[in-house]
């Protein structure tokens, strides 16, 4: 086979690559771009309880807590689930409940032969839950306002179960926070894009909403307890169906986090987060799975097409194209975010996650979760 031969075999799949990236922009992404939420406030507020598990997180709370508890909402609990900690927090939650009695604390302290984990910690928390409605967050995330709780419930209806709500990091300086917030943004992308095509598969425990009873319906997280992570993505993945969820992007419902200072713990985090996606339903590992490989592709052939004449023109324009569309529809879904500051530098960091992809996704098939 001749070389021009090969070469334009490769310019033609570079079009084929290029023509799956449209498609999920084009027609997934696009929706999120579109989306409006709905204005409809449900009329009386229904009860709900807010869950956040922390172990040695005195800080955290100290720094948090009050904000949380300073809700504008009728009626609601908040519980802190007291995951086996050895500094204050015990004394400073009593302290807090003093001012503000809907505070509880559920104390766990862990057998050293037998260690349980989060997700038995959580189950701990669910059942001493008073309330239907659930709404986790972590002791590190801090509500926009006093609006939160009430933003993410008002997607409740009768036939809504899950929540799902967006978590950003803080802005800060630095390349390693610039790309943490456009991860976690692409990230988003993703799953909410997928929520609003009636294809939910994740969700995030720093800002994610569930009926107490579809906890229960599937036995809480018995079918992947034997997986350290995963009580928030494996659990959506599990329960969520096409009419079953909602989402809520309203800049009042976000809770935001500070990112990792280093990239080993960066690494680290994302190791142990990228390790479930293994345990997502087939049709969700297939759908990811190949836009994650398109996207690498295209920039492998792309860049190797450069090197021959006769197509190099024609390679740089597919992708010219393709770069076009995401940044057109990528535009109005930063804003909705509000991370627009990262659209900017779109392409720089586009190019850092097809390094991202390859990295971690090598690590993740050769290392295990053995952290909280």
């Amino acid at each position: 086979m001749e070389l021009n031969t090969i070469v334009f075999f490769i310019l033609y799949f570079l079009f084929a690559l290029v023509g799956v990236q449209l498609l999920y922009y084009l027609f997934l992404f696009i929706r999120l771009a579109l989306y409006k939420s709905p204005t409809k406030i449900i009329k009386k507020d229904e009860p709900v309880s807010i869950i956040i598990c922390a172990r040695n997180e005195i800080e955290n709370l100290r720094k948090h807590l009050p904000s949380i508890l300073k809700q504008d909402y009728a009626v609601f609990e908040v519980i802190v689930a007291n995951d086996n900690s050895w500094d204050e927090t015990s004394d400073y939650l009593a302290e807090l409940a003093l001012e503000f009695p809907n505070l509880r604390e559920i104390k766990y302290v862990e057998n050293e032969r037998y260690p349980k984990g989060k997700k038995f910690v959580l189950t701990l928390a669910i059942k001493a839950s008073k309330y239907e409605l659930l709404l986790l967050t972590d002791a590190d995330c801090d509500p926009v306002g006093n609006q939160w709780l009430r933003l993410m419930q008002r997607q409740y209806t009768p036939d809504t179960h899950i929540v799902l709500g967006f978590a950003p990091y803080k802005r800060t300086k630095g390349l390693l926070n610039r790309f943490v917030r456009f991860e976690t943004f692409y990230t988003a992308l993703q799953y909410l894009s997928f929520a609003i095509a009636k294809a939910p598969y994740m969700g995030v425990g720093r800002n994610l909403s569930y009926r107490k009873s579809l906890f229960f319906a599937y036995k809480g997280f018995a079918s992947h307890n034997h997986i350290l992570s995963g009580d928030d993505d494996l659990f959506v993945n599990e329960t969520a169906t096409a009419t079953n969820t909602s989402i809520e992007i309203e800049p009042g419902a976000f809770t935001f986090s500070d990112g990792k200072k280093t990239w080993s713990d960066f690494w680290q985090q994302k190791s142990r987060h990228l390790s479930t996606g293994k345990e997502y339903k087939g049709k969700f590992r297939f759908w990811l799975g190949l836009f994650s490989v398109t996207h690498i592709l295209t920039y492998a052939l792309t860049i190797g097409l450069l090197f021959f004449e006769p197509v190099r023109w024609f390679a740089l324009t597919a992708f010219g194209a393709r770069t076009l569309i995401q940044y057109a529809i990528l535009a109005p879904i930063m804003k909705k975010l509000k991370c627009f500051s990262l659209w900017w530098g779109l392409l720089f960091f586009d190019i850092i996650y097809v390094f991202y992809y390859l990295i971690l996704g090598v690590k993740t098939l050769f290392t295990k979760n053995k952290r909280w």
